[in-house]
């Protein structure tokens, strides 16, 4: 049954740290221990944004640990506390800013293995 199990390392060697958060990346084809998924965790600082963008190969779902969240999806302007969850369909331009005082911590996940990201201007 070991065999089966592929744990995904979240240390801080593995983080993905951009000028307006980090990402640890936890299931995915690339990393290897699953297919058709991708899972991630995100922390936004205080008055932090995403970059605008969108991904046209798939779908999104944020589900707020910690947090509020203003989304901007598409025209739409959504915004989310802990508990939370909202769905971004793929293709649809979006940017998450974090509004509050503290970190911002959210579960990221996409129906496919291997998500695109495209840059929205």
């Amino acid at each position: 049954m070991d065999d089966l199990v592929i744990k995904a390392d979240v240390t801080e060697a593995n983080a993905i740290r951009e000028e307006w958060g980090t990402l640890f990346w936890l299931a995915s084809e690339e990393i290897g221990n699953v297919q058709g998924l991708t899972l991630g965790r995100t922390y936004l600082p205080p008055g932090k944004s995403n970059p605008r963008h969108s991904h046209p190969n798939c779908d999104e779902v944020l589900y707020v640990l910690q947090g509020t969240l203003r989304n901007v999806i598409g025209g739409e302007t959504v915004v989310l506390e802990a508990g939370d969850t909202i769905t971004v369909t793929r293709g649809t331009p979006h940017q998450a800013t974090n509004i509050g005082q503290n970190l911002c911590d959210v579960i990221v996940a996409y129906n496919c293995g291997r998500r695109i990201f495209k840059l929205e201007i």
